[in-house]
């Protein structure tokens, strides 16, 4: 059975190759040309272009746990919890924050793809590494077919696998999902279902640093470490996080029609010139956290709320939204450059969380912890009333635009604020083509429910927090002919909430400033390419956001073709980034809170790998972390109690069919 992924890995590949001799790349060629995918934008359901997933370059690092960012704090397996340590990447907190931690493995608007083809299509990949007791495995399918040249239907399956590297840290991950859409002259439809089920076995941390710093010191002389055997904090605890998401969006366009010359005659062509829209979006979310092993319990959690035996707290939420709107077109008319839209949104938030069953009026057993608030209702829902209006340009030659406003009237919304804006523009210069885009945002919103108001088997709180406000500004630079981008940006933000040295929320009431630039640039000569990005950040005050200075990707490699039928990828790259007092990791909550201890960081993580492409199938092989125990120290932790994976062999493989 452990030769299983092998034997499967080298089965389809030698299919690909058979397949590729074959004279079918007219044909190929043909079918690439005709497949179209784009994505979805909120609020009104706006379709915005989105890439193809075919490119053979850098393929094999996605399978790395910490690639999610060029600085990402991690628990450390495939599938495992992070936190992009990137401030101006990293979304807000969410309505159902349990979800945040794992946001990197799991399905969402943000990552739906619609796609138009000629012909059915199937994105097929599978990736495995590790050894038997620390394999990992992840399976992907991606489905689309059309119906006519308007009408599209498509589904998604990902199932992940990874036992870890550490003990007591594996992770089982299904999603799927289901999606259509009808692109009609005067109707349209995108909607899809996504469904997905995460099991995390949650470790608590390495008992002891030295495992990985100076395993001879701990280990009585002996420098050999068997990863899987370091003691860990927890044994027995897990975390469970299950969701879905069904939305859709349709508009009904009114209009008119004209006669357009097609070669020798005239035929009538519709000319929408506004349209009504209505959105649905719902979502769920259920978070179990269980953990059965009481004398671990009481020497890692310092309260005990409900249960002293065993810990099983379960928090369910779900949404209900309905946006409604109604748009005036842009180039229905050769003076209408610009589309108006407004808009009215509703939505009810629903949350359900565990009953306190403790008797309190009587002496509480030692074992138990008084509560530090007085009740948290076991349900409890809230109301949502948004206006909004969008202008937007998408259609110029030199400037296009967009700018959103929205503003809550009733309910938890009432005093929200919400303004976000974008430009892009292209400037001949010097033989090259200089695009510009410039950002800015601003809001004033209400802090989740959960941060407000929670109650678990450790962890309680019951907090009166005041709106949080945003100003973020910023733009970038990009330059074709020299491969280079530039960007900035600057964020002030008051009353920002996050996880204090106790992971509990709290809520800054002072302004914090966050100041970052990227630069991006690559090199080529001949075959050697050499792709670099550099980003530095801080903050105003490290305590309440802490950042590492300076983040670095590098990535070395050749690039080059054999027999005009491979493409082949060979070379390292390497993540790094400063030292800092890092984020730490709680289970119970699945938070990352602030710590001021222990610093992370300041050590490079490199990978050596080669990729290729054969026809329509894309392959590859990886050591990761292939400088361990031979440069960059030996610190290899992202977090206090965390080190990140050690030394292993990965492939894996992925398949474009033209069904």
């Amino acid at each position: 059975m452990k030769r299983l992924p092998l034997i499967l890995f080298a089965g389809i590949l030698g299919a690909a190759t058979v397949a590729a001799q074959q004279n079918q790349s007219s044909k190929a060629s043909d079918i690439t040309q005709k497949i179209t995918s784009w994505r979805i934008l909120p609020p009104l359901g706006e379709r915005q272009e989105a890439a193809v997933d075919t490119l053979f370059l850098n393929y094999g690092q996605r399978s790395v746990p910490s690639a999610q960012s060029i600085a990402y704090a991690t628990t450390g397996n495939s599938g495992g919890e992070g936190y992009n340590l990137i401030y101006f990447e990293r979304p807000a907190a969410s309505d159902f924050f349990f979800r945040d931690a794992l946001s990197a493995w799991l399905p969402s608007l943000s990552t739906q793809r619609f796609f138009n083809t000629r012909i059915p299509m199937t994105l097929a990949s599978y990736n495995f590494g590790g050894g038997k007791e620390t394999a990992q495995e992840r399976l992907k399918a991606d489905f689309s077919g059309n119906i006519n040249p308007r009408a599209q239907v498509g589904g998604m399956v990902d199932y992940l696998y990874s036992k870890g590297s550490y003990n007591y840290q594996a992770a089982k991950h299904l999603s799927w999902g289901l999606s259509g859409s009808y692109i009609g002259d005067r109707f349209e439809f995108q909607g899809f279902i996504q469904h997905y089920n995460a099991v995390d076995k949650d470790n608590g941390g390495i008992t002891d640093d030295r495992y990985i710093t100076d395993p001879a010191e701990i280990q009585g002389g002996s420098t050999s470490v068997d990863y899987k055997t370091i003691p860990t904090r927890l044994s027995d605890a897990h975390n469970r996080v299950a969701g879905t998401q069904v939305y859709l969006n349709s508009r009904y366009k009114v209009g008119f029609y004209r006669d357009v010359l097609d070669g020798d005659s005239l035929k009538p062509e519709y000319v929408p010139v506004s349209s009504f829209i209505w959105t649905f979006d719902y979502k769920d979310g259920r978070h179990t956290f269980r953990n059965q092993n009481a004398i671990q319990a009481g020497e890692f959690w310092e309260n005990t709320y409900l249960n002293p035996m065993e810990t099983n707290d379960k928090t369910h939420y779900y949404s209900v939204r309905n946006t409604v709107g109604v748009s005036l077109l842009e180039g229905f008319h050769k003076y209408a450059k610009a589309g108006l839209a407004l808009f009215l949104t509703h939505e009810y938030r629903h949350y359900t969380q565990p009953e306190d069953t403790v008797n309190r009026r009587l002496p509480l057993p030692e074992t138990f912890t008084p509560l530090p608030i007085s009740s948290i209702p076991t349900e409890q829902g809230e109301n949502f009333v948004w206006i909004g209006a969008q202008l937007a340009r998408r259609q110029g030659h030199i400037l296009n635009y967009d700018a959103t406003a929205r503003l809550g009237v009733l309910g938890e919304a009432a005093g929200e604020v919400g303004l976000n804006g974008n430009i892009y523009t292209h400037i001949p210069l010097w033989g090259d083509t200089l695009n510009v885009t410039a950002y800015g945002d601003f809001s004033n919103t209400t802090v989740p429910y959960l941060l407000k108001h929670y109650i678990s088997n450790h962890f309680a709180w019951d907090n009166d927090f005041g709106k949080t406000r945003r100003l973020r500004v910023g733009g970038r630079i990009n330059l074709p002919r020299t491969a280079t981008t530039i960007s900035a940006g600057v964020e002030n933000v008051q009353n920002l909430v996050y996880f204090n040295e106790l992971a509990m929320p709290t809520q800054c009431g002072s302004s914090v400033q966050v100041f970052s630039a990227s630069l991006e640039q690559n090199f080529g000569v001949g075959i050697l390419n050499w792709q670099n990005r550099l980003t530095y950040q801080t903050s105003s005050d490290d305590a309440v956001i802490p950042l590492p200075k300076f983040a670095i990707y590098s990535n070395l490699f050749i690039a080059f073709k054999v027999a005009s039928v491979l493409d082949v990828q060979f070379g390292i790259d390497c993540d790094y980034y400063t030292k800092y007092k890092s984020v730490a990791y709680q289970p119970a909550t699945m938070a990352f809170y602030n710590q001021r201890e222990v610093d992370c960081g300041n050590y490079p993580f490199v990978n050596a790998y080669c990729n290729f492409k054969l026809s329509k199938t894309r392959f590859y092989v990886m050591f990761s972390h292939v400088n361990q125990g031979l440069f960059g120290g030996d610190h290899w932790f992202s977090m206090p109690g965390y080190p990140l994976n050690p030394r292993r062999f990965q492939m894996g493989l992925s398949i474009d069919f033209a069904n």
